[in-house]
């Protein structure tokens, strides 16, 4: 079972302006040029979380009597947990850095990849794939058989709750004596191979699981995968990202029956920004890039810190022209973005002739 939950806090705005041709349409490619968008970095917050229900067996009362159980609880319960929290950065189209490459005959930055919400990839190259955005697949579950069809006609015949209970715990010191006899190899039936051995202990495992649910009752563990996408432009301090309730599981920010968890993301200025009307590059023909930032995020739950990373961060950093000379005709010039901060990964350029 999976759960996907959008939530991106947006706390202010810096809209950069472009230094080539800004358009507001969808991007794309076409014969004359191409628009596209850089990235701006996401924080993908996954909440592994565990739901815990259990059923008690029928002989309950009797499972520290008969089978020396400890702590076996006679009442229904369902609690939840929460495993892990992970964070992970992932690159999402910045709308407010739309840009417009136009081709010439003294171009050959003809071949334009973008990504499927229009951020450019690559120049003249086959674009670095994404990181996938990978959802949590729960293993599958074998329910146990139901453990009344290995009770024998003794134990069915017993006048009482108590007396059943004694004759089961009985048949389970029994199929453990034989599974123990097996594995010395003193049973009176001997297995011929060890497929067939294989076979004969995992029935009597079967068996002693079953027959002893019926004392300690049935558990089982349902894992969910809730995520959160935060897409930052400013510090965020202390933010509600979920709450949590041992009783009802992961519940909205405002439902008070739940512990809050909330998550700060600071701007670590690494990169001294620039103000984009000071540039001197609007003439200019070229590519636009990102130089990112880093940031760190923390998430946090009544003063303890369960998770915090650092990560690049595109919108905390600047926004930088490469030469248009470089895609002149007398280069074989080939760039390959960063698919996450649009920082370039690579760029190789032949000299020319």
């Amino acid at each position: 079972m999976k759960h996907i939950i959008l939530f991106c806090l947006l706390l202010a705005s810096s809209t950069l302006a472009a230094q080539t041709q800004t358009s507001a349409y969808i991007p794309g490619v076409t014969s004359d040029g191409a628009t596209f968008f850089l990235p701006k970095t996401a924080i993908r917050v996954s909440v592994l979380t565990e739901k815990v229900t259990y059923q008690p067996g029928e002989y309950a009362a009797y499972a520290q009597r008969f089978l020396h159980l400890n702590d076996v609880s006679t009442e229904a319960s369902v609690t939840h947990r929460v495993i892990a929290v992970k964070q992970t950065a992932l690159g999402v189209a910045d709308t407010t850095k739309a840009y417009s490459v136009k081709f010439n005959n003294k171009t050959a930055a003809i071949n334009v990849a973008l990504a499927d919400d229009g951020t450019l990839l690559a120049v003249n190259g086959t674009p670095t794939e994404r990181p996938t955005d990978s959802r949590f697949q729960a293993a599958a579950k074998t329910p146990l058989p139901d453990p009344h069809q290995f009770l024998n006609e003794e134990i069915l015949a017993a006048g009482s709750l108590a007396k059943m209970a004694q004759l089961t715990a009985q048949e389970i010191y029994d199929i453990r004596e034989n599974r123990s006899l097996l594995i010395k190899g003193q049973a009176d039936f001997m297995p011929n191979d060890g497929t067939q051995m294989k076979l004969m202990l995992d029935q009597l495992d079967l068996q002693d699981r079953s027959l002893t649910s019926l004392f300690n009752g049935i558990t089982v563990r349902d894992t969910t995968e809730y995520v959160f996408y935060v897409c930052p432009s400013a510090d965020i301090d202390n933010q509600t990202l979920f709450r949590f309730s041992r009783y009802f599981g992961l519940v909205d920010a405002d439902d008070l029956s739940g512990a809050p968890y909330t998550i700060s993301v600071t701007d670590l200025k690494t990169v001294a920004r620039t103000p984009a009307e000071t540039k001197k590059k609007k003439t200019e023909s070229g590519l636009f890039y990102n130089i990112p930032g880093r940031l760190r995020s923390v998430i946090s739950c009544q003063g303890a810190i369960v998770s915090q990373e650092e990560m690049p961060a595109a919108q905390f950093g600047n926004v930088e022209l490469l030469s248009g000379d470089l895609f002149n005709k007398h280069y074989g010039t080939r760039l390959w973005l960063n698919p996450v901060t649009g920082a370039i990964d690579r760029l190789e350029a032949e000299q020319p002739k």
